[in-house]
């Protein structure tokens, strides 16, 4: 298939296939008589995998440690398990973090509707930010 049809069936531009070439994620392609890049399944499987791990958090230099793995014929799921337990902290460490920020905000905000402009001092610029009176 071309990189027209191959970017369509996975949903991504040619210019993304493009990159991911540049990137080592995707082999270089064959090239017909006329130039143009031929693509076989493989490349397609490999676009799908790559679209999950990304979904998944992973970033490009991640997957392809993964890719790499299994282009050297090892099977890389220990490799992923790790990036996965680590991704997972990650988000839960995050999570812990928009909490927090979040009860900080929701506090600033009930703040607000506590205090007067009018009482705002010039040295304040907004006591809304200020510290605790």
């Amino acid at each position: 298939m071309r990189i027209g049809e191959l970017a369509e069936s996975a949903g991504v531009s040619s210019q993304t296939i493009r990159f991911y070439e540049r990137q080592g994620l995707l082999a270089e392609p064959a090239r017909g008589a006329n130039g143009y890049r031929v693509y076989d399944e493989s490349a397609a499987t490999r676009l799908r995998f790559i679209a999950m791990a990304q979904a998944a958090g992973l970033t490009l230099s991640q997957i392809r440690s993964i890719l790499d793995l299994r282009d050297q014929g090892t099977t890389p799921c220990q490799h992923v398990t790790t990036l996965l337990d680590t991704r997972l902290a990650d988000v839960r460490t995050r999570i812990r973090d928009l909490l927090t920020l979040q009860t900080e905000l929701e506090t600033l905000l009930q703040r607000s509707r506590l205090l007067d402009p009018g009482d705002c001092a010039d040295q304040d610029i907004c006591h809304i930010l200020s510290p605790s009176q």
